[in-house]
């Protein structure tokens, strides 16, 4: 992998994680929930989001499934 594509990766999931750190510190500090149900609720959405990406990818690709890795 070349360096300057590394780097690009590194600086992205360092700015998504500082972002994600800000947006549940902000979170927190509602009212509505307690402050537990919302440092929860961040990464159930993005768990979810991503099992979605993944299986709609799956169903979308079926003749061409990049998973399997069985000739055809």
């Amino acid at each position: 992998m070349p360096l300057d594509k590394l780097a690009l990766i590194l600086v992205v999931v360092m700015a998504a994680a500082g972002l994600t750190v800000w947006i549940a510190y902000l979170a927190a500090g509602a009212p509505q929930m307690p402050g537990s149900a919302w440092t929860l609720l961040i990464p159930v959405a993005l768990g979810a989001y991503v099992l979605w990406r993944v299986i709609s990818d799956r169903l979308i690709s079926r003749g061409d499934d990049r998973h399997d890795r069985t000739g055809k």
